[in-house]
């Protein structure tokens, strides 16, 4: 039970408007009193605010039989089959507008960063379900079953040891990743700075930094957009981590280069397969020596390229008819991420749903990109594909140069940018690898799980 945590009463959440000592949850509740009614039932968890939905998370853990931690972002059509299919029977928010949107929902109970004095009954307690959705950009989202034992499994004591820890993260703590950082900074007595939907990049560096954070995580995306940042000085943490999408070596240097006294982990993680190991040698991909070990609290595997892993961090199921079992008959879980074998380490090259089929012949986005991400000048990159009737596709390539470096409005500056990068890309790629089209853009898209936004 979550709420019965030692090192709960050392902790504060810090949100954009409010922060709240965790200490105050032995008297007062976030729930206005309500928490009794959710007692044994299957409640929905949607709020606009991180600091509601994480005091919500910490009061419901043991009380209800099942929580569905719904992002901010989900659209409203999505919501109704959220509730159908995890049966859910009550609905803790800070929008009463979902009240009447949702009347079949037999219990409605307001969440709210104020507590309120209360004395709920605590005294019996169960195992939650935590569900959490897949971060999926169509269709309907995947429910992965968790247990707080499941979601815990990887915390440590390691990276959250020492004096006066503050975390903070990019991430919205209700997917994976960010949850991840919720919980590992309450079981190590450490207070956490939550980012806020509607605060810019450079804002949150500016909130975090002056709350003193000294461990951060995001997404490589979140932290190209934070370098690209003028006040990326504004924070100077002890460790950074990065995890749910690919890094490369050039952004590691980075982050070495601008952060050069901090610990810098990239980890690898999935909604399904949890986290699987993490990497603290400050080079990119993983070492080949962590396939295929035995008696290993987790399991690693490579078939057809794929990565997969079999863990007690593993979800235990998919909730609903979902169109594939979450785990072989094997227990190992496909993540569906492609590595390669190069020497003695594993280089991730792409997603297996994500590749360009050029005369077909395949090409993962992630791979041209980190060629592309090499060339001094350039920031970020994102690789798609183009509809082509010859090709059936060709590679196209969207770029965010560095603010010092932006082609200027001759003409001839920006072919040569374009044709520097073309040529980086052809001493590197075959040539159906090699991006058909160059185009300069002010910024990249991110989508609310923090990963750049693919078609």
């Amino acid at each position: 039970m979550l709420s019965a945590q030692k090192s709960l009463s050392g902790c504060s959440l810090i949100g954009r408007d409010a922060t709240v000592s965790l200490r105050d949850l032995a008297w007062g509740s976030s729930l206005g009193g309500g928490l009794n009614d959710l007692r044994g039932r299957s409640v929905l968890l949607s709020t606009r605010d991180q600091l509601s939905a994480a005091l919500s998370l910490i009061e419901l853990d043991g009380i209800a039989r099942r929580m569905v931690l719904c992002p901010g972002d989900l659209e409203r059509d999505r919501l109704a089959y959220v509730i159908a299919t995890a049966d859910v029977d009550a609905l803790v928010s800070d929008e009463t507008s979902l009240k009447t949107e949702f009347p079949g929902i037999e219990r409605f109970v307001t969440c709210t960063p104020r507590l309120t004095r209360a004395n709920p009954d605590r005294s019996e307690s169960c195992q939650t379900e935590w569900i959490l959705l897949t971060s999926g950009t169509t269709g309907d989202p995947k429910m992965a079953l968790h247990t707080l034992s499941s979601l815990t499994g990887p915390i440590k004591d390691d990276s959250s040891a020492g004096d006066a820890v503050v975390w903070s993260t990019f991430y919205d703590i209700r997917r994976y990743g960010g949850l991840q950082i919720f919980l590992r900074s309450l079981f190590g007595g450490a207070s956490l700075v939550l980012s806020d939907a509607g605060e810019s990049t450079g804002d949150f560096l500016v909130r975090a930094g002056s709350h003193g954070i000294t461990h951060i995580s995001g997404t490589p995306s979140h932290w190209r957009r934070a370098l690209m940042s003028p006040f990326a000085h504004h924070i100077a943490p002890r460790y950074v981590r990065l995890s749910g999408e690919i890094v490369d070596q050039v952004l590691l240097d980075r982050l070495r280069t601008f952060y050069p006294e901090t610990s810098i982990v990239h980890a690898f993680a999935s909604t399904e397969a949890g986290v699987g190991f993490d990497v603290r040698d400050g080079l990119a991909g993983f070492p080949a020596s962590l396939i295929g070990r035995d008696g290993e609290s987790v399991e690693l595997k490579v078939e057809d390229g794929s990565l997969q892993i079999r863990s007690s961090r593993n979800a235990a199921r998919y909730l609903g008819n979902s169109a594939a079992m979450l785990a072989a008959d094997d227990g190992f879980v496909d993540t569906r991420d492609l590595v390669e074998l190069l020497g003695a380490r594993y280089y991730f090259v792409g997603r297996k749903d994500g590749i360009i089929n050029v005369g077909g012949r395949k090409v993962h986005p992630e791979e041209v990109e980190a060629v592309i991400n090499r060339h001094p000048n350039v920031q970020m990159s994102l690789v798609s594909g183009r509809k082509n009737p010859i090709m059936g596709a060709i590679v196209v390539a969207d770029v965010v140069v560095k603010t010092d470096s932006h082609p200027d409005t001759a003409e001839t500056a920006v072919q040569r940018l374009k044709s520097d990068i073309i040529e980086i890309c052809r001493r590197t790629l075959p040539p159906y690898k090699v991006p058909a089209m160059v185009r300069f853009v002010p910024s990249l898209e991110l989508a609310p799980s923090g990963k750049l936004r693919r078609a």
